[in-house]
């Protein structure tokens, strides 16, 4: 694939609300695979790096989420650039592309792995779920018996246990709320932070669905403050932006045709 196949590639798995540059740099950098300058709106790739264009394609990818969150946020980026809503936006990205054909999905290809990431949902993620919220029991239980014999139920657990209080709410709350213990405690220690009962349970869905914890973070955050679920774009709106695109596009390449055909010019009269 060339810098433009990409771009367009790119486009094809979502549009972009501002225009950007792909530049393929012709160099092996061991380093880094690509860079992402918002200032320039320039994704640059290390094409040297690649030896298979579906490893290149998640490189671009993943720079392209860099201008889409840059572009979420007035065309600006923090310091901080790999955060909550990039993964998020990385991950949309690539689950698209995996939808469209676009990008392979590696992982499904290896039966192998496949049985190991069996393994390691059951026997580990879920069976570790499952002890913290049988703990949640036992606390809640531990709780009422501390009340019968008139102790303070947060001295017991920070001298007889000697755990974290926020550690024993949590697993209390992943009780009393009954989370589904197959998304693993790490993700039940972040539904058990919902309070809203049916934003917590959409949450537990998507997760179960096979969102990642980045995109299902973002999701709730953008529920809790009152924004309206994304719609789907309208046909005319889409197609308006395709043809601003391109004609941004056919500018572009009528300005770097003119230079060309000057510096023929220029070497033409050099004889």
């Amino acid at each position: 694939m060339n810098q433009d196949e990409v771009k367009d590639t790119l486009l094809a798995i979502e549009d972009a609300p501002l225009d950007f540059l792909l530049i393929f740099s012709g160099k092996k950098i061991k380093t880094v695979n690509g860079v992402y300058k918002p200032e320039s709106r320039e994704i640059i790739i290390h094409n040297r790096n690649f030896t298979e264009d579906n490893l290149l394609l998640y490189t671009a990818i993943h720079e392209y989420a860099h201008h889409l969150h840059a572009c979420s946020q007035g065309g600006k980026l923090s310091v901080r650039s790999h955060t909550t809503e990039f993964w998020a936006i990385l991950h949309r990205l690539l689950e698209k592309a995996e939808t469209k054909g676009i990008y392979k999905n590696v992982f499904a290809e290896s039966p192998e792995l496949t049985d190991l990431t069996k393994l390691i949902r059951q026997k580990y993620l879920q069976e570790n779920g499952s002890l913290v919220k049988d703990l949640g029991m036992c606390l809640l239980k531990a709780h009422e018996l501390c009340t019968a014999i008139g102790g303070r139920f947060e001295d017991y657990i920070d001298r007889v246990l000697r755990i974290p209080r926020t550690a024993a709410t949590m697993a209390m709350k992943m009780y009393q709320y009954n989370l589904n213990t197959s998304v693993g405690a790490d993700n039940m220690r972040f539904l058990a932070g919902i309070r809203n009962e049916d934003d917590r349970m959409t949450a537990e869905a998507a997760l179960l669905k096979g969102q990642s914890p980045d995109t299902v973070r973002t999701e709730t955050k953008r529920l809790s403050l009152g924004h309206p679920p994304p719609t789907a774009e309208a046909p005319k709106l889409r197609l308006e932006k395709e043809k601003s695109r391109l004609e941004r596009t056919i500018a572009s390449l009528s300005k770097r045709l003119s230079e060309v055909e000057q510096e023929l010019e220029h070497l033409g009269t050099e004889k």
